[in-house]
């Protein structure tokens, strides 16, 4: 335990996700060496981020206007809507340059065990985005594991009576990994997802 404000700011940067204790004392020190211009450029910069950025009012992703520069953007296919737990996977997919659609951004995934349910999501506005009957497919793109599995299926049977062609991202082997290394769940969903060798 440190005196007053080096433990003050320990103790915040230990909130931040994926900062444990060792790594928040680490940044602290780091933070207490470094030139004070650049501490208080961070600092300028934190606050700036919380006063500008907001989220989109069509997709909910992050942007420092009322819309997104995808949802801006008059060239994306508007039939297609790609569906993502958080801002961070629309980069993740934008860096593919695959997906020419827009996307829309549920802000989580249903998990009874940290109470988030459909209600907590942004699953209402999705909703509302379909009922103009532009949308033709739906591509669910949630993390591969027990929340994102059952959100997926949730929005699966509750987008299917629509007559929408709903999706799920392919998962499976990774390019490069050794098939003695691989789990029984990606392994499972490998030969699910097979497909035929075109010639």
């Amino acid at each position: 335990m440190y005196e007053g404000a080096v433990q003050d700011l320990i103790d915040e940067l230990g909130r931040l996700p994926g900062v444990g204790p060792k790594s928040a004392q680490r940044i602290a020190f780091h933070l207490l060496a470094a030139d004070e211009t650049d501490v208080r450029r961070l600092a300028h910069v934190l606050v700036q981020v919380k006063e500008k950025v907001k989220f989109c009012e069509i997709c909910g992703n992050v942007s420092e206007e009322t819309q997104c520069r995808i949802c801006r953007d008059p060239r994306r296919d508007l039939a297609l809507i790609c569906v993502v737990e958080e801002a961070k996977d629309v980069v993740a997919i934008e860096r593919t340059r695959e997906f020419r659609g827009r996307y829309h951004v549920l802000g989580g995934a249903i998990s009874p065990i940290e109470g988030i349910g459909p209600d907590e999501l942004r699953i209402r506005e999705l909703m509302q985005r379909l009922a103009s009957g532009e949308v033709t497919e739906i591509i669910l793109a949630t993390d591969p594991n027990l929340e994102g599995e059952a959100t997926a299926t949730y929005l699966s049977r509750l987008l299917r009576p629509m007559g929408l062609r709903v999706t799920r991202l392919a998962s499976g082997l990774p390019v490069g990994g050794d098939l003695e290394y691989a789990d029984e769940v990606t392994l499972g969903r490998a030969f699910e997802g097979r497909r035929s060798i075109d010639d």
